[in-house]
């Protein structure tokens, strides 16, 4: 039987799943672009883009394709936005929006 974490963790994220960010993270935009402290877990994340931390801004809005398309991702940028985010959730700095 599997845990709920691995099960969670292993789930797919597509363009029309839906995403937020965790109520127990923090999110303090930088000029690099942001800095996300999970109080629980005490982990922090660094967003390495401006353009990655608007798509975080976006989520919870509606789909993860919607956040991207708000924070102007095209096409060709969209799987290494998806992985940015998986990563993110894997992380629990994004858990599934309800």
């Amino acid at each position: 039987m599997a845990c709920a974490v691995s099960t969670k963790r292993m789930a797919e994220l597509t363009l029309d799943s839906a995403l937020r960010v965790h109520p127990r993270v923090s999110v303090r935009p930088e000029p690099f672009g942001a800095l996300l402290y999970h109080f629980g877990t005490r982990r922090l994340s660094f967003l390495k883009s401006t353009r990655l931390l608007h798509v975080v801004e976006h989520l919870g809005r509606g789909s993860v394709r919607e956040a991207l398309e708000a924070a102007g991702i095209d096409e060709r940028e969209t799987p290494d936005y998806l992985a940015a985010l998986r990563s993110l959730r894997d992380s629990d700095m994004l858990v599934a929006a309800t």
